[in-house]
């Protein structure tokens, strides 16, 4: 027998509410420790390959005794053009546990110009959609096997 969440409707955060996105951030937070369990002897650049998948890019930009700066991508060939998709920044916030998607953008990839999309642009559903984002594709990571351990030959510490 499976047991419900019994909190009643009333308590739950509405999505795209503040409430709701601070809930999402700590999520993200412990999604991303799990993909870097050792986040604090990570190396700068960092790739995790996994038979099947996309190798997943990590930079460590910003290390601070409460808050990591990290950028995460897969790279894409293109017509001879290296692309990153999605290219995001994550900042962790080590004492409040959370994670919040800092700047992203995902690009297409057509003859036509490159709409991106761009943090920066005030507004809880702007953040809601970019950090929902980062709770989608993490989990996926996360499924497909990726991880960051500062010790495996999965990593990669010189990356291009």
């Amino acid at each position: 027998m499976l047991l419900e969440r019994q909190t009643p409707s009333h308590l739950e955060p509405r999505p795209e509410s503040f409430a709701a996105l601070m809930e999402m951030y700590e999520e993200n937070y412990l999604a991303l420790r799990r993909l870097c369990p050792e986040l604090e002897r990570q190396p700068v650049r960092s790739v995790s390959r996994v038979a099947g998948a996309l190798d997943l890019y990590l930079e460590v930009l910003e290390r601070t005794r409460y808050t990591t700066t990290l950028h995460l991508t897969y790279r894409f060939d293109h017509q001879g053009e290296r692309r990153e998709q999605p290219d995001m920044r994550v900042r962790l916030f080590h004492d409040a546990r959370q994670a919040e998607v800092l700047e992203l953008h995902c690009r297409s990839i057509g003859d036509g110009a490159v709409p991106e999309m761009l943090s920066g642009h005030p507004g809880l559903v702007c953040r809601w959609r970019h950090n929902r984002f980062l709770y989608k594709w993490l989990r996926y990571c996360l499924r497909q096997g990726h991880r960051f351990l500062a010790d495996t030959e999965s990593q990669v510490a010189a990356v291009e």
